[in-house]
C-alpha cells in the first residue's frame, strides 16, 4: 500500500473527462441501449465481461510518449463506469502485453499484475519479459506478461484531485503541527482536497472509484484476453485487489501471488491499516538508521542510531528554519527518507545523498528531494497517483468523522512514532470530509472453488505489516505463506532470494504450493555503493 508526500507519478484528468463509449451487451446489438436499467453489480459484471470477450483485445504499437516499445504491445478493454448501470457510460482501460518468449507449448496463458498505490499503473510490467531479467526467464516462457492502467489511472479515464501546478509546490507545510494553528490549517486543506476531487472528477466516476469496481475491471480484462481463468500477481495494494478478485471471483482465478499483502480485515480497511503503518515505519526507520551507524565511516552521519537520528532532527530543523535550495523543507524531506524504510535497495542511496550534503553538496538533496516541475502535464503526473489514492481509500470504507478521533489517535501514535505519524494523518485526512457515499468493504473469504493462493512476505514490511499476510492466509483456505525473516523490504519477488524466487517460479510454472509454508532468510544485506 502506497503512501508519500511526494508522489511518483501516475496521470491526471482534464476536469471531467470520462471517456464515454458505447456499452456491450449480452445479446443482439440494440438501437438503443437502455441506459437506465440498474442491475445488481455482479450482473453488470458479467455483461461486461461477456462482451469484452467477445471484442478481445485489438492489440497495435503503444502510442508514441507511453515508453513501451516493441515487442510491447497496447489495447483497450471497455467497462461500465458503474456496474450497476451496464449499458450506462464506460470508459476505457489502458493494457498493455509482451507475448510469452517461449515454444507455443510452453505457454500457460496470461499474467497479470497490479504494483499497488492505489493509483499505481502497471504498464510497464511487460518490460520485464523483454529485458531477460533472470527472476523472470522462466515465467516469461510460459506466460504473456500484461500490465494495466487500472481505472482513474494514467491513460485510464485519469481523475484528478487538485490543479497539478498547485500540487508540485514546494515547500509544503512541516507535516508536524506545532500547535492548534498548524492543525487547522491542514484541515482546512483537507476538506478543500476532497472538494477538488468532486469537482474535479465528479460524482459520477468519483462515486466508483472502488477496489470492488477495480476488481471487476479485472475481470473483464480477463474474459477480454480470452482466459477462462485468471493469473494474477499482486504487491502492496495489489494484495488487497487480489484478495478482494478472490472473494468475488473464486472459480475464476488460476493461480495468484500476493505479495506484501494488505490486512483485509473489514475493521482494518482503511483507516486502521494507516495508523498500524505509523508503528511499522517507525520501526524499519530505526532499522536504516542502525544500518546507516555501522557504516559511518563511508556516510560519517553517525556512529550509533541515536546519533544519525540527532542528525536527522537536526536537519529537519533547519529546511523548517530556511527551506533547503528554497524548496525542501520538512514534508520534502520525509517525501524522499521515507524510502528508506520502503526498500533497503535505497538504503545506500539515501544515505549517500544526505552524506554528500553534509559534505557540502546542497544540490544533490535538491534533485533527490525536490518537485519536478515539470510533472504537471500528460497522464502520468504525480497528482494523478494522489488523487487515485485518495479516492480509492475514501471511497472504499467509511473513515472517522470526527476531528476529535483522529486528532486522539495521532496524537498518541506520534508520541511513539513519530516519523510517518502526522504526514500520514493528514495524507488521509480528506476521508473524514469525503462527497460521495462511502462503501462497505467486501468481505475477503476464500469462496468455494479458489485454488491455492501463494502469499510472500517479509516480516519487517513497513507500508504492510506482517499481521496482513496472516490474515490473509487465515481466510484463503488451502494458501501458502513464504515468510522472509529478518528482512523488511516492500516488494518481495522482485529481489534475488533464491529460496523464495523458486518456489514463486515452481508455483507458477507447475502450481505447486508444496505441503507447508516456509520461512526463508533474508535476501542480500545492501551495502554502501562505491564512491
Amino acid at each position: 500500500m502506497r503512501r508519500t508526500i511526494v508522489l511518483v507519478s501516475t496521470g491526471v484528468l482534464l476536469a471531467g473527462a470520462v471517456a464515454v463509449a458505447p456499452a456491450a451487451t449480452a445479446g443482439p446489438p440494440r438501437t438503443t441501449a437502455p441506459r437506465s436499467v440498474t442491475v445488481p453489480e455482479q450482473v453488470g459484471e458479467l455483461i461486461a465481461a461477456r462482451g469484452a470477450a467477445r471484442q478481445g483485445v485489438d492489440w497495435a504499437d503503444c502510442p508514441a510518449g507511453w515508453g513501451l516499445a516493441a515487442p510491447v504491445r497496447c489495447g483497450w478493454v471497455t467497462v461500465p463506469v458503474d456496474y450497476a448501470k451496464p449499458f450506462g457510460d464506460t470508459i476505457r482501460l489502458a493494457v498493455d502485453r509482451a507475448a510469452s518468449t517461449g515454444a507455443p507449448a510452453e505457454r500457460q496463458g496470461s499474467l497479470i499484475y497490479n504494483p499497488g498505490g492505489p493509483g499505481g499503473s502497471g504498464l510497464r510490467f511487460p518490460l520485464r519479459s523483454t529485458t531477460a531479467a533472470p527472476l523472470w526467464v522462466k515465467t516469461a516462457k510460459a506466460y504473456d506478461f500484461v500490465g494495466f492502467d487500472p481505472r482513474g489511472v494514467g491513460h485510464s479515464a485519469p481523475i484528478s484531485c487538485e490543479d497539478p501546478q498547485e500540487y508540485v509546490k514546494a515547500p509544503k507545510a512541516d507535516p508536524v503541527p506545532g500547535d492548534e494553528a498548524d492543525k487547522r490549517a491542514q484541515r482546512k486543506l483537507a476538506a478543500e482536497y476532497a472538494q477538488g476531487c468532486l469537482e474535479r472528477t465528479g460524482a459520477r466516476m468519483l462515486s466508483q472509484m472502488t477496489t470492488a469496481n477495480t476488481a471487476r475491471d479485472l475481470d473483464v480484462i480477463r474474459a477480454a484476453l480470452g482466459e477462462s481463468r485468471l493469473n494474477y500477481l499482486g504487491v502492496s495494494y495489489g494484495t488487497y485487489l487480489g484478495s478482494v478478485y478472490a472473494s468475488l471471483f473464486p472459480t475464476h482465478v488460476r493461480r495468484m501471488i500476493v505479495d506484501s499483502v494488505v490486512n483485509p480485515d473489514r475493521d482494518q480497511i482503511w483507516y486502521q491499516n494507516n495508523l498500524d503503518q505509523d508503528v511499522a515505519f517507525e520501526r524499519r526507520w530505526k532499522d536504516w538508521e542502525t544500518w546507516v551507524a555501522s557504516y559511518d565511516s563511508v556516510y560519517h552521519l553517525g556512529d550509533t542510531a541515536g546519533a544519525v537520528q540527532a542528525n536527522w532532527e537536526q536537519l529537519r530543523a533547519a529546511a523548517k528554519a530556511q527551506p533547503i535550495g528554497g524548496v525542501i523543507g520538512p514534508a520534502e524531506l520525509l517525501g524522499y527518507f521515507q524510502n528508506a524504510p520502503y526498500f533497503d535497495s535505497t538504503w545506500a542511496s539515501v544515505a549517500g545523498v544526505w552524506s554528500s550534503y553534509r559534505a557540502g553538496d546542497t544540490q544533490a538533496l535538491v534533485d533527490a528531494a525536490g518537485p519536478d516541475p515539470s510533472d504537471t502535464a500528460g497522464n502520468t503526473t504525480a497528482e494523478n497517483g494522489n488523487a487515485v489514492y485518495t479516492a480509492v481509500e475514501c471511497t472504499d470504507a467509511e473513515w472517522p468523522t470526527s476531528w476529535r478521533t483522529w486528532d486522539r489517535d495521532n496524537t498518541a501514535l506520534n508520541a511513539s512514532y513519530p516519523f510517518l505519524t502526522w504526514s500520514n494523518a493528514w495524507l488521509n485526512l480528506p476521508c473524514a470530509t469525503w462527497p460521495v457515499p462511502q462503501r462497505t468493504p467486501v468481505t475477503v473469504h476464500g469462496g468455494r472453488g479458489l485454488p491455492g493462493v501463494l502469499i510472500v512476505q517479509s516480516v519487517r514490511d513497513a507500508a504492510t505489516p506482517y499481521d496482513g499476510a496472516l490474515e490473509v492466509h487465515r481466510r484463503l483456505e488451502g494458501s501458502r505463506l513464504i515468510t522472509e525473516r529478518d528482512a523488511g523490504s516492500h516488494g518481495v519477488t522482485g529481489l534475488v532470494n533464491p529460496c523464495v524466487n523458486d518456489r514463486v517460479d515452481d508455483y507458477l510454472l507447475t502450481g505447486r504450493l508444496g505441503d507447508h509454508d516456509v520461512v526463508c532468510g533474508p535476501h542480500a544485506a545492501p551495502v554502501p555503493a562505491a564512491r
